[in-house]
């Protein structure tokens, strides 16, 4: 029997449903194959690179198609088994399938992509790093749950892969903490315990921390970088993959230090992951931060690793550099933003205080190359570009550009 189309199926080239077979020539920085029929663009999730598959169409927009993968009829030598099980349902992981070396050179390129095709910018990508710990690596996750029908909770776990609604039971995480697996029965056996205390659907918050799996939101968690300690509330950001940090930060550290600059500011500091791992390397740092209750953790974090050289201010960012008296040509800045990057404001701010280099820390690289153009404009150069992936397995990464500031033409006058 024909599934009918949805409503607004666009039936053009490619009817509901039709099956087409094509070569898989690249990835997208979602984690797509990308391939091509008679010129027009197709997107088949889990399709590698080199591989020619058979995928069913579902979608048709103005310049492209989406398609599922029915089957692989010449494999890339790159595809390797998923570890889990789940893989391709779940759609928490885009690259299992993906040889792990191959996933590092796909992001390393990716970034590359982004730079060339949003900012006409060709700048060299140093090759993404990672560290030994590819699996299990993740010190949080947040599994959910949906209204429980006649009683009953029905799936714990995540969304199902391009889906906005379904979500796929997962009993176990091959890219969680050890701690976090040990824990997942006894947290989803109470969770449907209690299903008749629920009255919508929840999420479920488990962090591994010092010698437990915390599940309160507004409870202190713990995390050692390096030799330091940080402790912050343990539903509020971290980075959630501890075996890389002093790797992530100690990169950071000699982007920021290498020009010589005195002072550090940290423009959007949380806890103090940067300003305090960093503090070493500078007479003074300051740590801005739009959250006070973020601005009092790292306050504190300061005080317990003895770090005095370091202050904390709230500020919105538009207003991010109205309470710091260093004098911006002796400073460096560490902006690692939102998702959703920086503000047009913010980033005319930046550029009046003129540090001697900035270093931006982001993890979408696409909203950092939109960024990264209005700075050029407003007269920094690009002196360096480091992905990290902090998410094996995943289309996530983290990307470190270090920008520096042009020399000021002198005036003869």
């Amino acid at each position: 029997m024909h599934q009918r189309p949805p409503k607004k199926f666009v039936p053009v080239p490619f009817t509901y449903h039709q099956e087409i077979e094509l070569g898989i020539d690249s990835l997208t920085n979602l984690g797509s194959g990308v391939g091509r029929v008679d010129g027009w663009v197709v997107f088949v999730p889990f399709a590698l690179p080199g591989e020619k598959v058979r995928a069913r169409v579902y979608r048709n927009d103005k310049n492209c198609s989406h398609a599922d993968l029915m089957e692989v009829l010449e494999a890339s030598p790159d595809r390797v088994e998923p570890l889990c099980p789940l893989f391709g349902d779940c759609g928490g992981c885009q690259y299992q399938h993906l040889g792990y070396q191959k996933q590092l050179a796909w992001k390393t390129r990716q970034v590359g992509e982004l730079m060339k095709h949003m900012a006409a910018i060709e700048f060299p990508v140093n090759a993404c790093l990672s560290t030994e710990q590819t699996w299990h690596y993740r010190s949080k996750i947040t599994p959910h749950f949906d209204q429980p029908r006649d009683g009953v909770i029905g799936a714990i776990g995540f969304l199902a892969n391009g889906q906005r609604f379904r979500l796929v039971d997962v009993p176990q995480c091959t890219i969680a903490m050890d701690e976090i697996n040990a824990a997942l029965p006894e947290i989803r056996a109470g969770i449907r315990a209690k299903a008749h205390t629920f009255k919508r659907g929840s999420t479920i918050l488990m962090r591994a921390t010092g010698d437990h799996v915390e599940t309160d939101f507004r409870a202190t968690a713990t995390e050692r970088v390096g030799g330091l300690t940080f402790h912050f509330l343990a539903g509020d950001f971290f980075q959630n993959n501890p075996f890389i940090l002093p790797a992530f930060t100690g990169y950071v550290a000699k982007q920021a230090s290498a020009g010589g600059a005195r002072f550090l500011v940290d423009a959007y500091c949380g806890s103090g992951l940067f300003a305090l791992t960093l503090a070493k390397h500078f007479e003074k740092v300051a740590g801005v931060e739009v959250s006070e209750t973020s601005c009092e953790w790292a306050r504190k974090n300061a005080s317990a690793n003895q770090i005095a050289n370091a202050v904390f201010l709230t500020a919105s960012a538009e207003h991010i550099f109205s309470d710091i008296n260093f004098p911006g040509p002796e400073c460096a800045v560490v902006i690692d933003p939102p998702r959703k990057g920086c503000t047009p404001e913010f980033i005319g701010q930046l550029v009046k205080f003129k540090p001697s280099r900035v270093v931006y820390v982001s993890c979408d690289p696409a909203t950092q190359v939109r960024d990264l153009k209005l700075l050029e404009t407003g007269g920094y150069r690009l002196a360096d570009v480091q992905p990290f992936d902090l998410f094996p397995h995943t289309r996530h990464l983290e990307c470190v550009m270090t920008l520096v500031a042009e020399p000021q033409p002198v005036s003869l006058i």
